[in-house]
């Protein structure tokens, strides 16, 4: 997740072991053994492209790794507080913040190796978003209250606002998967793989992914009190040979794809017009396949030319506008055919006892389950 909600994690459950004399630099500590895991992020190359995605969330966030990452924290910042701290309560500290993190990623979507150097498997729990600010501001105002008013019943609290919301999310998942297989079911499919993920800051609205032969399909699912659903967009699973005929299987090209497709759990798609593989699992509309990144392939590189990394986070008013809409239920997006990218428009199934349609949401499927 974002390094603020890490912190302010690893700094409520440091507080377990703080008295009132110590509790602000025991947070300090927690907070920044918290965040220490994403230091991997520095582990770049200006001539390997995606060796970044190879190695963010691995050993460090390993649950082998805790005893080691979390001896270095305290190494580093015991020099600043010994005149007042000894080691064994630096280190327990950072032990108790550096624990948090891999297991807080490991609740969102992008994948983590909780079990290096013993798997490479890409945990995954899709419970939280990356970014949340529901779940992050009270928790970090828990942590906040704990210090200032030098009482532990906050930092209980905050540890209990973390575990309480990562639960709803657990639930809101389940409810969001029971009405992905039955939009599957109506449109006469038999989903191979699917996958939910909540879309940004929230656990209402969630993007679903499903194979269905060699197409992937996306929508959005709103799971309130019933679940309702935008229909999406649909994309052709990535065949090497079908979409890049011309291109060298052994080249470097092709290996870097093959990376890709590890981190994105064999989520590729692929854009014919901008020559660009897809990871299917994020947008920033639910209900659409338009990436947020992928991998340039330029079929005149040599077989030594690694491929392209390529990114566009960015979020117009006109989606943003979208999002809302989706996400309090008033409307969904009408999705064009475009060019850039080979869609195909799913129509909804006709009306029946389980789906509801009025005048302001034309798109939108509703299926209860109370």
């Amino acid at each position: 997740m974002d390094p603020i909600s890490q912190g302010a994690l690893g700094g409520a459950l440091a507080q377990s072991v703080s008295n009132k004399q110590n509790i602000a630099k025991i947070t300090l500590i927690g907070c920044l053994a918290g965040m220490a895991p994403d230091l991997d992020v520095l582990i770049q190359s200006t001539t390997d492209p995606i060796l970044f995605l190879e190695y963010h969330r691995q050993f460090t966030h390993s649950l082998i790794f805790i005893p080691v990452g979390s001896l270095f924290v305290a190494i580093a910042l015991y020099s600043f507080v010994k005149n007042t701290l000894s080691f064994k309560i630096v280190y327990l500290a950072s032990i108790l913040g550096y624990l948090t993190h891999g297991l807080l990623d490991a609740c969102t979507s992008y994948g983590t190796l909780l079990f290096w150097p013993f798997s490479n498997e890409r945990i995954a729990w899709n419970n939280v978003s990356v970014v949340d600010p529901i779940f992050t501001v009270p928790l970090v105002l828990f942590v906040v209250w704990a210090i200032r008013s030098k009482k532990k019943i906050y930092h209980r609290l905050a540890i209990g606002w973390a575990i309480v919301y990562l639960c709803i999310g657990f639930i809101q998942h389940e409810r969001t998967l029971l009405t992905a297989k039955e939009l599957a079911e109506a449109r006469g499919h038999t989903p191979e793989r699917l996958t939910l993920k909540p879309s940004f800051g929230n656990l209402i609205l969630w993007k679903s992914i499903y194979q269905h032969k060699e197409l992937y399909f996306v929508d959005a699912i709103r799971t309130a009190s019933s679940s309702t659903w935008c229909s999406g967009e649909s994309i052709e699973v990535l065949n090497l040979t079908k979409h890049l005929p011309s291109i060298e299987l052994n080249s470097q090209q092709v290996k870097d794809i093959e990376r890709f497709r590890w981190f994105s759990q064999d989520y590729l798609g692929y854009d014919q017009a901008n020559q660009l593989v897809t990871d299917i699992r994020y947008s920033m509309i639910p209900s659409e396949i338009r990436p947020m990144w992928g991998q340039k392939i330029n079929s005149e590189f040599s077989d030594k030319d690694q491929a392209i990394w390529w990114s566009n986070r960015g979020l117009n008013d006109n989606q943003l506008n979208i999002f809302k809409n989706m996400l309090t239920g008033s409307a969904c997006p009408e999705h064009q055919n475009s060019d850039s990218f080979s869609v195909s428009r799913m129509r909804r199934p006709a009306p029946n006892s389980s789906t509801l349609l009025d005048n302001n949401q034309q798109n939108l499927g509703t299926l209860h389950h109370e």
